[in-house]
Parts: C-alpha cells; sequence; structure tokens
C-alpha cells in the first residue's frame, strides 16, 4: 500500500466517472453493493478505497435525483430517502476508512509526529469525499454545457459555473497534497474522527423501533 497524491485521487475519480456513465443502463437497478462490484478497477490499498468512494458518491448522487421526480409516489420517494440515509452512512464510513488506512500507511513508514503538531481542520478521508463529490459537479456541469436542447444564457452560465468548480478542485487537491506533506514532516498530526450517527442505529434512534 502507497499513499497517493491528489492527482491521483482526481484521476480515479474522473475514471470512476467515465465508467460509470458508460454502463449506466445496466446500473439503473443495480445494488450500492453490485455497483462496487461492477465499477472496481482498483484492487488494493487507498486507491481501491478512493475507487470505492467515488462509487459511493455517484450511487448517491443518482438516488439524490430520483428523489426530486415528481412523477414518482409518496412511498417511491420514501424508499428512495430510505436508501439515501442508507447509502450516506456508507460514504461516512468510507472516509473513516481512508484515514485509517492512511494512519497506518504513516505508521508503518515509521513517521514521528512532532510534539507541536497541530490537528488540521478537516481529515484526509473527508478532503478525497469532496474531491469525488466536486468531480460529480463538473461532469454533470459539463453535461450542462453540450445540451443542445439549452439556450446560449443557460449554456454560458453553466460554462462559467465549470471554471468555478475547475478552480476549486485545484486548489482543495493542493490543499491535499500540503497536508499529507506535513503528515509526513509530523507537522500536522492525523487523528482518526468518528462520525458517530445517531439516525440510522436503532439503539440512539426511537423511531427506527417503530
Amino acid at each position: 500500500m502507497k499513499i497517493i497524491n491528489a492527482s491521483e485521487v482526481v484521476n480515479i475519480c474522473d475514471k470512476t466517472l467515465s465508467f460509470w456513465h458508460r454502463i449506466e443502463k445496466g446500473l439503473k437497478k443495480s445494488t450500492l453493493d453490485e455497483a462496487l462490484l461492477l465499477l472496481n478497477f482498483k484492487k488494493e490499498g487507498l486507491e481501491k478505497l478512493v475507487n470505492d468512494s467515488a462509487v459511493i458518491n455517484c450511487y448517491l448522487w443518482h438516488l439524490e435525483d430520483q428523489a426530486r421526480a415528481k412523477s414518482f409516489s409518496d412511498t417511491v420517494i420514501a424508499n428512495i430517502k430510505r436508501a439515501i440515509d442508507t447509502t450516506n452512512q456508507r460514504r461516512n464510513n468510507m472516509m473513516e476508512e481512508i484515514d485509517a488506512a492512511l494512519l497506518l500507511l504513516l505508521e508503518k513508514m515509521g513517521v514521528k509526529t512532532k510534539k507541536n503538531a497541530t490537528v488540521n481542520t478537516e481529515t484526509p478521508g473527508s478532503v478525497v469525499d469532496r474531491l469525488a463529490i466536486i468531480s460529480l459537479k463538473i461532469y454533470h456541469m459539463k453535461e450542462q454545457v453540450k445540451r443542445k436542447d439549452a439556450g446560449k444564457e443557460h449554456i454560458a452560465k453553466c460554462k462559467g459555473k465549470v471554471d468555478v468548480l475547475l478552480e476549486q478542485r485545484k486548489d482543495l487537491a493542493r490543499s491535499f497534497d500540503e497536508l499529507i506533506t506535513d503528515f509526513k514532516k509530523g507537522s500536522k498530526k492525523l487523528k482518526m474522527y468518528y462520525q458517530l450517527k445517531m439516525y440510522n442505529d436503532p439503539s440512539t434512534n426511537p423511531f427506527m423501533k417503530k
């Protein structure tokens, strides 16, 4: 297992998106686990976890689209909302898995954290998640730019949004690389932070028992 840089993260996210939309028709009735199997082109290490994170976010993105369909019945929407909750839990778990894997890697590398090391406000797993989401936004905003049925004003507005998103992804990628460098130098300390979501746990959410 090796530590990956932001460029590799972005490439994996973009490749996952490309794969997804190439076989999208076959994914419409797939479960998340089936989608993960179909779209898994990285078999081990942090690369696989990034690949999985990108797939989970793709799956969630399309569930969110479906949840806004005005033609669906309330029952169908309720089922989609439950699927969104479950998928979001998997998404949060994946962020923690990425952080745990990176922490183990740093330990194996023998990295010594300095006494005055600070803790970042955001973990690498959270940044990977954000890079996956912003890559999704870029992909779909570019689709809007290519629409033949849209007016010039809409196309121009979406082109501007693509530029903004690309700049935001570039900034986020740079911050990721700087954070990883700081971890390696020991000037930043990587700690595990757990989401500890309560709404999907029957022991903390009484409504799940009803």
